[in-house]
């Protein structure tokens, strides 16, 4: 069977991957018989990995993948905080540590596996942040952005919904609801780190603790970045704050917009099962490249 065949069915595994620094964060592996790559599916902040599971079914199912894996980082959904857990959970976690850990899983099913990545907003900064780049033979952005409130539209909202109900909330109750319109309930410490950074124009590349403007040179792996034309967070500016880092990668931008996709996007929607005839085609051809 190769790449291009279609029809076979995925078989769906949850498990329990354990991080290098010993927290428990939960996976599903979507399996089949393809001959196709692997796939790494890293989320946007705050959004659960069944959010992904249709997209990683069609990798597997009609476009022979060999598998495609989806996560959820610390302190999202079902990777709850463990009992006994002490140390803070951070955002930066979610890339030192959560996405090499999957990484490690998915490449055990299938060592030397050719392997591709795919990353939802701060799903695509893991990239760098991760280390490890090099396995990825191709790597698909969507929606991948800095977090700075100023590259934003409208900027205001994002502001105050991030740092004057956000911050607060995190400070009271130390995690900040889902309901104020930012995906899951993230841990307070978590929401606090994205903030801080989204206060600063060059987001965490100000962070001296984070070493990111190295890590981001060392990639050099190709890249498809999509950005979405009614995206609020993905504007031009904050993807272009972005993957000026990326200076060492062969980057390709696409924008995609409602009038093509036939509906609205905004900022998570490419992945809804809705886009599949008209958004995911073309990302998914340029993913089976060699």
């Amino acid at each position: 069977m190769t790449a291009q065949q279609s029809g076979q069915q995925a078989a769906k595994r949850e498990f329990v991957i354990t991080t290098s620094d010993g927290f428990p964060i939960a996976a599903t592996l979507f399996a089949g018989t393809g001959d196709g790559p692997l796939a790494l599916i890293s989320s946007a902040a705050a959004v659960p990995r069944g959010f992904y599971a249709r997209f990683a079914q069609h990798l597997v199912q009609d476009h022979g993948f060999r598998a495609a894996l989806t996560y959820d980082y610390r302190g999202v959904s079902d990777s709850s905080r463990p009992p006994g857990w002490r140390r803070p959970m951070l955002m930066r976690d979610w890339a030192h540590f959560d996405m090499p850990a999957a990484l490690k899983a998915l490449d055990m099913e299938a060592p030397g596996h050719p392997l591709v990545g795919v990353g939802q907003s701060f799903g695509g900064q893991v990239l760098a942040l991760g280390g490890g780049s090099e396995r990825f033979r191709r790597y698909l952005m969507v929606a991948t952005m800095t977090g700075y409130w100023g590259n934003t539209k409208p900027r205001y909202r994002v502001f105050s919904q991030m740092n004057l109900v956000g911050v607060p909330l995190a400070l009271l109750l130390g995690k900040v609801p889902g309901q104020i319109g930012l995906g899951q309930t993230l841990p307070g410490t978590v929401f606090r780190e994205w903030a801080r950074w989204g206060r600063h124009p060059e987001y965490f590349f100000a962070d001296p603790t984070m070493d990111a403007a190295r890590r981001f040179a060392e990639v050099e792996t190709p890249i498809l970045s999509l950005g979405m034309t009614d995206d609020p967070w993905g504007t031009p500016r904050a993807q272009h704050a972005l993957m000026k880092y990326y200076h060492r990668a062969p980057t390709e931008i696409r924008w995609l917009s409602p009038a093509e996709a036939g509906g609205p996007i905004g900022h998570l929607g490419f992945f809804r099962a809705q886009f599949r005839d008209t958004l995911w085609q073309a990302p998914i051809e340029w993913l089976l490249q060699p």
